[in-house]
């Protein structure tokens, strides 16, 4: 006889089947593991006031930073975060005006291409705009969530998706010293474009050089200490190098550049 489940449990709602076997004068019990019903790993969603595609990023662990690069991505950490929704794209001119009214980028090319030349103050009066209109909640990416969400969830991996930065990204080598339409170039291992390259993506995090030896284990994020911001990912101006997933820049909260912008959270 099988029984279908459902139940909660600290919260987060379980479903799925309990198969009993009767035999004669004897009764024996096999559970089947019951999963989340909440999102898998990869599922897509889309924010129907500016059509903003996010894809579910799941929760885990993995080690922050890297040897290979300069003194402030050291030392290698462990982080774990909870699961969140992340931008499948930056964040668009498109979308911009859809909330904003103007487009202050410099390459005015074209909707698909993504926002430029708006401050890390610009872009949190975008997001409170965006999140009164959109009724759901929206915010910067701290610097470990955006690095584990380049990094496939993670992974070992130079650029945000592998190793291969012409297929990944538009830098300064391949980019003809411009932006592009944003998903032009391949995904990372979570179906997410251009974490590197394109434009610089700004971050909630204060910039503190030496943040990496005091953070939080789980679910960092650096709120005082200074007035900088991080933007991370390199750019289509950048050295290669300054595109891999684990470089981290600084940032004054009201400077705009032509090859600065950002992409959103969702949470829960």
């Amino acid at each position: 006889m099988t029984v279908l489940c459902k139940g909660t449990v600290n919260g987060n709602v379980y479903e799925g089947k309990e198969i009993v076997d009767v035999s004669w004068n004897r009764e024996t019990m096999t559970r089947v593991k019951l999963k989340p019903t909440g999102p898998e790993p990869g599922e897509s969603w889309t924010e129907p006031v500016t059509g903003m595609k996010f894809v579910r990023v799941p929760k885990g662990c993995y080690m922050m930073g890297s040897n290979a690069g300069e003194s402030h991505e050291k030392p290698v950490h462990k982080v774990c975060l909870d699961g969140f929704w992340m931008g499948r794209y930056e964040v668009t001119q498109g979308q911009w005006k859809k909330i904003m009214g103007q487009n202050p980028s410099f390459n005015k090319k074209g909707g698909d291409y993504p926002v430029e030349k708006v401050s890390w103050n610009d872009a949190k009066v975008f997001i409170k705009k965006m999140n009164r209109q959109s009724g759901n909640q929206f915010q910067l990416p701290s610097e470990a969530q955006w690095e584990y969400a380049a990094r496939s969830g993670g992974r070992d991996q130079t650029y945000a998706g592998g190793e291969n930065r012409d297929k990944l990204a538009w830098h300064g080598g391949n980019s003809g010293r411009r932006t592009h339409p944003v998903g032009t170039k391949a995904p990372n291992g979570l179906g997410i474009y251009d974490m590197s390259g394109n434009v610089w993506e700004w971050c909630e995090d204060v910039y503190i050089g030496n943040a990496y030896s005091n953070h939080e284990k789980k679910n960092p994020l650096v709120t005082s200490g200074g007035s900088d911001r991080v933007d991370r990912g390199g750019s289509w101006n950048s050295n290669p190098l300054y595109c891999r997933a684990a470089v981290r820049y600084r940032v004054g909260p009201g400077s705009t550049y032509s090859d600065l912008g950002f992409r959103l959270i969702r949470t829960d």
